[in-house]
């Protein structure tokens, strides 16, 4: 009792101090406190405010970073007492935030570190003055507090890329617009559903996207170390129905990137398409979708000899000799792999096209389209992912049917067993039964056209079907040289070519086949 009672006197001692001394006293004692508090603590203490400055308005990035770290479920619920739980209209993810003027712990290098939230109010003011204190051992400050700073940093921007609410872009026809201020963009969130686990494609070529994807995403001081631009170029061609718009779709969820979809048809000339490639941020995916269709490139080429004609001239293109007023080649170019395509970071270009010959070899050699990505129709691998996703089975009795008609080029693509699985979902059976039908169907066809072994593109029309012809029905991932792919894709069709004569003795043993069962 007595000690408390000699508490009580210092108090209010203190508070006569307080009201007697001058204010320029009070703070340099004050001062001294302090000083003498920092020299004998084992710790340092470092502030990080909200904003840089007194003015408040250049927000400080560090605390945005450090907010941002500590979002995280798994440091924010290490140690502190009490946290501020939120979740925003547009994402599922709940976030932990410190609450004000409480601490949480964290551990880095085998020291403990802990982060102080200091939230102030403002004398006759509304707003809050906010900042985070650091506190370290004293002795390894030198060494920690770059090597953890560096570490808040990276986490926070990996955490900012997983979380924030992915956007899909397309151009509106006024980035030319008199105001600078006027985007040529319009945006609505991505909600995609694809995915690479969903995804109907071969294993191996999954994992040979996915660990590409993975290398460039993790890839900013190679890139800057070599002196390239940090952006990578796929080309995507096969059959309509092939899977192009749902690859592209499960690469933008894989990475967490906003999707760029870019119209040709709805851009006047280069300015305005340098234009929209300045107005596109970091961590993106730009989309041109039919890149032998959306815009007429022949014009810049009149020296060459075209054996092929385009399908569609664009809206936008003129006269041969003007190329003013349209979209050229050389500007196309620019935007893919010129000065221009270094004005931003952590960019993946992605064209898509129904026939790779039509494509101006100028655009899809290395540099510019790094990765070639053949889709064709479904190998079996693919197929049992599609039998899994719409009908939930791992295996079925016709499965064994299925593959022979794969091995004789009767494959589909996987839009067309996709539809054929998803209007019979409720019954296996038909739904299997109708995939080997439809099969058979394309082998005959491919046996009345010749056996497709003498054509030299990679499908062929017959009666607005997509016949495969020439080569494996899997999907090819090829890197490197064009003109090694082409040498090793005519190598394919040579081999696939003897195999033709076999065909039909299958045919029949197929038929009796799918009638048994089918009678079974």
């Amino acid at each position: 009792m007595e000690l408390l009672s000699q508490m009580w006197s210092l108090l209010g001692l203190l508070t006569v101090l307080q009201n007697v001394l001058p204010s320029q006293l009070l703070s340099l004692l004050h001062s001294a406190y302090e000083s003498l508090h920092d020299f004998l603590s084992p710790y340092s203490y470092f502030e990080i405010p909200e904003f840089n400055g007194y003015c408040g308005v250049d927000l400080n990035d560090l605390y945005r970073h450090v907010h941002l770290y500590l979002h995280s479920a798994v440091v924010a619920a290490a140690g502190c007492r009490r946290l501020t739980l939120s979740r925003s209209r547009s994402s599922n993810r709940i976030s932990f935030t410190v609450a004000p003027n409480h601490t949480v712990h964290d551990t880095f290098a085998g020291h403990r570190l802990s982060w102080t939230h200091h939230v102030e109010t403002v004398q006759d003011s509304p707003e809050e003055k906010r900042s985070f204190t650091l506190r370290l051992p004293k002795r390894h400050r030198q060494t920690l507090l770059s090597a953890y700073l560096g570490h808040v940093t990276s986490r926070a921007e990996e955490f900012e890329r997983i979380s924030r609410e992915r956007r899909l872009f397309t151009n509106n026809g006024n980035a030319s617009s008199s105001s600078s201020f006027d985007s040529g963009w319009v945006s609505v969130p991505f909600r995609h559903p694809s995915t690479f686990d969903t995804l109907a494609l071969e294993s191996e070529m999954k994992k040979q996207i996915t660990d590409d994807l993975t290398a460039f995403a993790k890839g900013k001081e190679f890139y800057h170390r070599v002196g390239r631009a940090w952006k990578r170029g796929y080309l995507l061609y096969g059959p309509p129905g092939s899977g192009k718009s749902s690859l592209i779709a499960a690469m933008a969820n894989f990475v967490c990137y906003d999707v760029y979809d870019l119209e040709l048809t709805k851009v006047s000339d280069n300015s305005e398409l340098r234009s929209l490639l300045i107005q596109t941020t970091n961590r993106s995916i730009i989309v041109i979708e039919d890149i032998d269709c959306s815009v007429d490139l022949t014009a810049d080429r009149m020296t060459k000899k075209t054996t092929k004609p385009r399908t569609t001239r664009s809206k936008t293109a003129s006269s041969p000799g003007d190329e003013s007023g349209r979209v050229t080649l050389s500007g196309l170019l620019n935007f893919t792999d010129g000065l221009w395509s270094c004005c931003g970071e952590e960019r993946i270009i992605v064209f898509t096209t129904n026939h790779r010959d039509n494509v101006d070899p100028a655009l899809v050699r290395c540099g510019r389209m790094d990765v070639h990505v053949s889709l064709g129709a479904c190998g079996m691998h693919a197929f049992r992912e599609l039998v899994r996703n719409y009908l939930g089975l791992e295996t079925h009795a016709l499965f064994d049917a299925v593959e022979g008609c794969i091995r004789s080029g009767g494959s589909l693509t996987p839009a067309q067993i996709g539809e054929t699985l998803l209007r019979n979902r409720g019954d296996a059976d038909v739904a299997m039964r109708e995939v080997v039908s439809a099969m058979q169907m394309r082998m005959l066809a491919a046996a009345a056209a010749g056996g497709g072994g003498g054509g030299g593109g990679q499908w062929e029309q017959t009666d607005n079907e997509e016949t495969v012809g020439g080569r494996s029905p899997e999907s090819v991932l090829m890197m490197g040289s064009p003109e090694n792919w082409d040498a090793m894709g005519g190598k394919k069709r040579k081999e696939n070519g003897s195999n033709c004569e076999k065909k039909m003795k299958f045919l029949v043993r197929l038929k009796s086949l799918t009638k048994s069962e089918s009678g079974r």
